[in-house]
């Protein structure tokens, strides 16, 4: 587990660190510093001339302590101090005295037009860390500007400068890097995009900065990576049989979208689930039968109560949605099983384009509801334009599983898993391959599945979502960006879960 503190929860941590630890301000920024260099020169075997971008803030700081380090080590440097001395903390003005007394070259920011575009093989992004709130204006932008053009290896201290802390946001412009190295714990702001696109590649340094803060903070969220997997998902007991890993009851596919159906019920079947029934329109029997044999198929034509209440009394897990239409008969079935489940459900699809318009079907939660929206479908079920959730999906995501008791699955590439009291997740695998329709069916399965061996509903939620990027990843490597379909993904659910 990694953890994913915002800009204002890491500044807490740095205080808590500093004030009640005891570690000096000045100790951290030269582990900080070091960790830089170290990192820099594994990732660099021939470097040339440097240039070292500085501001005034502890970033800064952190820049003229790296730039004397490589100094000592026989590099080339050369240090532009883009800020104002009157604004310096007092480390980074201890800092630049330090660099000043051992004749380190240092210029201000109205040099760097002088300098050619190749004329410095690194440049070393010190100017604001994650302390920045309002847009690069000005001089500041035109530094930035200048950098990017430059034709160097970038690499940034702790965020690139201009990228928002917390929401990844571009604030006005923003530096380029191939590498970032983030110091204590990597913040949301390099996991979200845009800032994800300016970072390249990130990796975090333990500085001593304490974790008491994160692991006390609920509000802190974090990432899980592959070898979480293992910890988390359903043991399978030699002594066991099908009836051991579950039973989902699976209302998926309209006339025309048997597809559907058979991408959530083999992704199920591919995650663990001891027995799928699909629930689904009689024109799509013999194709399902074909399609996935494994699976009991019960069709409908019509309305049916006591067939509903046979299914649901069957079943250990309901996921519902996947192709189902708007019709009048969908809206009545999914209105009845919302109200007589007393299981973990799964919504998605269609199913959360009908719960847009029946809120009051919210009354029939049990409070193991778990809905999965793409952005759209979060619109509609809130009623905020797309261009908000995008800026404040913290606020948005929070406010809706309060009102509402469930645990929200807020899909885009950033995925995002929420339930009240638990610890927010934000998703970090998965790729642009897996932009193709049918990967949301793959994922109710997959999250149907964990379900019906056991996970509560957030658990299977966030196993379900590293589970399905990890999948993507894995076809993505295989098959490149562009070929990857959606049925591919549940042969990727079988090589991950082989692997770990």
């Amino acid at each position: 587990m990694r953890y994913l503190p915002d800009a204002v929860q890491m500044k807490d941590a740095d205080t808590f660190t500093i004030d009640t630890i005891g570690i000096p301000s000045m100790v951290l920024m030269e582990r900080a510093a070091y960790a830089f260099v170290c990192t820099l020169k594994e990732k660099i075997k021939s470097i040339g001339k440097i240039l070292v971008v500085c501001g005034s803030g502890n970033n800064g700081g952190d820049g003229f302590a790296a730039a004397r380090m490589l100094v000592q080590e026989g590099y080339e440097v050369h240090i532009i101090f883009a800020g104002r001395e009157e604004s310096c903390t007092k480390e980074t003005k201890q800092q630049k005295k330090i660099a000043e007394n051992l004749g380190i070259s240092i210029s201000g920011a109205e040099n760097l037009n002088r300098f050619r575009k190749d004329e410095y093989s690194v440049i070393i992004d010190a100017l604001f860390g994650i302390g920045i709130n309002r847009r690069i204006e000005g001089t500041y932008q035109q530094i930035v500007e200048k950098l990017n053009q430059m034709e160097a290896y970038k690499a940034a201290m702790d965020i690139p400068s201009g990228i928002n802390g917390t929401t990844g946001e571009v604030m006005g412009c923003a530096f380029k890097a191939e590498l970032t190295v983030t110091f204590g714990f990597e913040k949301t702001g390099t996991v979200l995009f845009p800032g994800r696109l300016y970072a390249g590649e990130v990796i975090s340094k333990d500085i001593g900065i304490s974790k008491a803060c994160c692991e006390s903070d609920r509000r802190i969220r974090y990432t899980l990576e592959k070898k979480d997997l293992e910890k988390i998902l359903p043991k399978r007991k030699a002594d066991s049989h099908k009836g051991s890993y579950g039973k989902i009851f699976l209302i998926a596919g309209s006339k025309g979208m048997a597809g559907a159906s058979f991408l959530a019920a083999k992704a199920a079947y591919r995650t663990g689930a001891g027995m799928v029934r699909i629930y689904t329109v009689k024109e799509n029997l013999s194709v399902l039968q074909t399609l996935i044999p494994e699976a009991i198929i019960e069709v409908y034509e019509e309305f049916d109560k006591e067939q509903i209440d046979r299914c649901l009394a069957w079943a250990d897990v309901m996921a519902v949605g996947p192709g189902i239409g708007q019709s009048v008969l969908s809206e009545k079935i999914m209105s009845y099983v919302l109200e007589k489940c007393k299981t973990t459900c799964i919504i998605d699809a269609d199913g959360l384009n009908l719960l847009a318009k029946h809120s009051e079907w919210y009354a029939f939660s049990n409070g193991s509801w778990i809905v999965t929206p793409h952005l759209l479908e979060m619109s509609r079920l809130t009623g905020e334009a797309v261009e908000k959730i995008k800026k404040k999906r913290f606020e948005v995501l929070e406010t809706y599983i309060l009102a509402h008791k469930v645990t929200c699955v807020l899909k885009d590439a950033r995925t995002f898993v929420q339930k009240e009291n638990e610890r927010g997740y934000i998703n970090t695998t998965g790729n642009a391959a897996m932009a193709k329709a049918g990967a949301g069916d793959v994922l109710t399965g997959i999250i149907a599945g964990l379900a019906a061996q056991g996970l509560e509903s957030y658990e299977a939620a966030v196993c379900g979502v590293l589970l399905h990027g990890l999948a993507g990843d894995t076809k993505r490597q295989e098959m490149g960006a562009y070929s990857v379909l959606a049925h591919d993904l549940t042969d990727g659910i079988a090589q991950i879960m082989k692997e770990i």
